[in-house]
């Protein structure tokens, strides 16, 4: 492991998929970490962003960039894509397993990874850093011994909405580490200007008006952890100023933002339900960390102090964000649900058939008892002569102490949450 490097979650998963695969392709938004992550595992490497050379010998001789000490790291591999094809074909040449390691933080366009790489190639989505990898939090109450029926229990955590609205601020990408909250808001900002001036035409090949991307940002922030339409965030950009926006420009422009990695929709749990209520299918919208959504509205700690409904929703993709870290570590995944009686949960953690949990996401203590009650409501609907009994139900708060109520629906503090 090489010096300085602050351990991840995925770092487990990444020792697995090595062992059970010739290559492991991991993906994530730019500067979350993967080359840092896959550096500490890696025997070799190359840097094709940076080293001209190796981009012109893989015009002559791709082989010879391949050469090197297994794991080799090939480092943003999509900006010569006529390399997956090479690495595909020497792990299918070579014996074992672990040979290659591939970084990148967007989707070619044309998608070649989406056939070729089949039990070759395994994919690792790795995502900013949770609040427990970030040393924020004690990882007390672990989601996987949650899934396990394991009852939650933890002493008081002591976050406060100041500190939170700066985590949120700063957001849990590594390079910030060392910075001043000041410092990382800067650098956060500079990260949405280069969204919308160079990356999403680098990611897809088209020019776009640079502030009409921003606007797009703007909208998406404005309605982050929400079921807003893509309808809604068009019309949120259209302007006296600016040309309407169409439903398929917005959808194009979700969708480069999605090869990018830098929006994540976090979608509807399909169950079977006892209830008539129809299910709503759209799913929520968030942005990998919910630091982008505050440096695209140009948004430090004291705005979200004076917003607290937005603060309530940034605090919701936060918790989303740390517990998709967790769940990946498990094999899960993480869902919402809502139906057309405006029953709702917040996330749904699904681990695999018959095992299940639910939470409310809620800023601020006196707010427990309305969605425990919400919690209970929705757990009557389910039928779990189908989809089993939940593993918990839960509501995540910002603070104090993690324990069972009386009612058995757990209170679990997010400074206390951990993989």
């Amino acid at each position: 492991m090489t010096a300085h490097y602050t351990p991840r979650v995925a770092d487990d998963e990444l020792r697995q998929c090595l062992a059970a695969s010739g290559a492991v392709l991991i993906e994530g938004p730019r500067a979350c970490g993967k080359t840092a992550t896959a550096h500490q595992m890696a025997a070799s490497e190359v840097f094709l962003d940076v080293d001209q050379v190796a981009r012109d010998m893989i015009a002559v001789n791709p082989r010879l960039v391949l050469e090197g000490a297994a794991p080799r790291l090939i480092d943003e591999w999509q900006t010569a894509p006529v390399i997956w094809n090479h690495v595909r074909r020497v792990v299918d040449e070579r014996p074992g397993k672990g040979h290659f390691i591939l970084t990148g933080s967007a989707v070619p366009p044309d998608d070649i990874t989406r056939h070729t790489g089949a039990g070759r190639i395994v994919r690792m989505r790795l995502r900013p850093m949770s609040l427990f990898e970030l040393g924020k939090g004690t990882g007390q109450v672990s989601l996987s011994a949650m899934l396990a029926g394991q009852p939650v229990t933890s002493p008081s955590t002591d976050l406060s909405v100041h500190d939170l609205a700066e985590l949120i601020c700063v957001g849990g990408w590594p390079g910030h580490l060392d910075s001043s909250p000041e410092e990382a808001i800067r650098v956060n900002r500079s990260y949405v200007d280069d969204i919308c001036r160079t990356d999403l035409q680098r990611v897809d090949g088209v020019r776009r008006d640079p502030e009409r991307v921003h606007r797009f940002l703007q909208s998406l922030a404005r309605n982050v952890a929400t079921l807003a339409s893509l309808a809604t965030v068009a019309r949120d950009v259209s302007g006296p100023d600016l040309a309407p926006m169409t439903g398929h420009t917005a959808s194009a422009y979700l969708a480069s933002l999605a090869r990018l990695m830098v929006v994540e929709n976090q979608p509807a749990w399909q169950t079977h339900m006892r209830s008539r209520s129809r299910l709503q299918v759209s799913p929520k919208r968030h942005f990998v960390d919910p630091s982008i959504a505050a440096a695209a509205l140009d948004a430090g700690p004291e705005h979200l102090l004076r917003d607290f409904a937005w603060l309530g929703l940034l605090f919701e993709s936060l918790v989303v964000r740390d517990l998709r870290v967790y769940a990946q570590a498990m094999g899960a995944r993480v869902y919402h649900y809502r139906d057309d009686a405006g029953l709702e949960v917040d996330a749904i953690v699904e681990a695999g058939p018959g095992r299940w949990a639910a939470f409310e996401i809620k800023l601020g203590l006196s707010r427990i008892d309305e969605a425990a009650r919400s919690l209970l409501k929705f757990a009557g609907r389910v039928d779990t002569s189908r989809c089993g009994e939940p593993a918990v139900l839960g509501v995540i708060v910002e603070r104090g102490y993690g324990y069972v109520r009386s009612d058995g629906v757990s209170v679990i503090p997010l400074g206390a949450l951990g993989p």
